[in-house]
């Protein structure tokens, strides 16, 4: 059974551990205490909560799921295109898109904008595992 800390499941949630702690508090988020008295929240419990914690957010109608909320950090532009960036959380998702679309957008620097993201291609990864095994 995977089990996690309160900071871990802060870092995993993108909220700070004093957020988490006050979710458990109010019994929001199960946790259990080990034998040295830490909170530890079971694997299974945190992936329900953050299921519900992203199911809770209002995308509108679209086929797309991968939805990052986040700020504008940078905009290049050029005559043609433009590269946004935008820090989501602890996460940095890169646009190339026209620099029509960009200036009809308003997109600068400090301005608040949602990345949507549908792809036919998605690697997972592992942490730590730097060689997977696979015996067909």
């Amino acid at each position: 059974m995977t089990t996690f800390r309160i900071s871990e499941a802060a870092a995993l949630l993108g909220v700070s551990s004093d957020t988490v702690r006050r979710w458990v508090d109010a019994g929001r988020l199960a946790a259990e205490r080990d034998e040295l008295g830490h909170r530890q929240v079971d694997g299974a419990d945190l992936a329900a909560f953050a299921r519900a914690q992203v199911d809770n957010v209002d995308g509108g109608r679209s086929s797309a799921r991968n939805r990052f909320r986040g700020i504008v950090t940078e905009v290049i532009r050029d005559a043609v295109m433009a590269q946004v960036e935008i820090a989501a959380g602890p996460f940095r998702v890169v646009s190339l898109m026209s620099r029509q679309a960009a200036d009809e957008l308003g997109l600068e620097a400090g301005v608040v904008a949602v990345a949507v993201i549908k792809s036919t291609n998605v690697v997972v990864e592992i942490p730590g595992h730097e060689h997977v095994t696979s015996h067909l």
